[in-house]
């Protein structure tokens, strides 16, 4: 099993944590990963992105020209990465920030209202990992046990009193996602 996945929003949605809390994940499954970001020079409102691919077998290489799924989070991402999904791959999108609509027929589109939940549940920056929940539970790669254990890995020890609110926003993205 290969997934060839690519994260794309604004820098401050937690698009490149989520990433690679996800390598992280695909690690403590024993999987081989490969974690490549990218972004602008702004701190924050400028685009980023990530690639990440989990494979059972050895990755020949991190740069990639289609995804098996792409999760999005707002209108250039959308742009610029709808046309390099694989037909038959899956795209989850939060319609915050999407003015138009994904329009491709041949892929499995799913809509997650991360942010309007992420703030009913008083928790804003639990949004990444509300999509990560419901990309969880569309494409169910990594277990949610090695999710936790790579919030673990990646957040600072000061932090890791958020990582219960975390688990909660997890279970909450596989909730929501439609």
């Amino acid at each position: 099993m290969t997934e060839e996945i690519i994260i794309a929003g604004f820098g401050g949605q937690g698009v490149l944590s989520m990433g690679k809390i996800l390598a992280y994940s695909g690690l403590m499954q024993g999987k081989e990963v490969t974690w490549m970001p990218a972004y602008g020079p702004e701190q924050r409102g400028g685009t980023a992105n990530v690639t990440v691919i989990l494979s059972d077998d050895r990755i020949s290489s991190p740069i990639l020209n289609e995804f098996d799924t792409a999760i999005i989070l707002n209108q250039q991402s959308l742009d610029k990465f709808e046309k390099t999904i694989k037909p038959g791959g899956t795209l989850i999108y939060d319609p915050y920030g999407i003015t138009k609509e994904p329009t491709r027929k041949d892929i499995n589109v799913y809509r997650i209202n991360a942010m309007d939940t992420s703030i009913e549940m008083n928790a804003p920056k639990s949004f990444n990992m509300i999509i990560l929940g419901g990309l969880l539970k569309i494409r169910p790669i990594v277990e949610l046990e090695n999710v936790l254990k790579g919030l673990k890995k990646t957040l600072p020890e000061r932090h890791h009193h958020l990582i219960p609110m975390n688990e909660v926003a997890l279970k909450k993205g596989m909730e929501i996602i439609g």
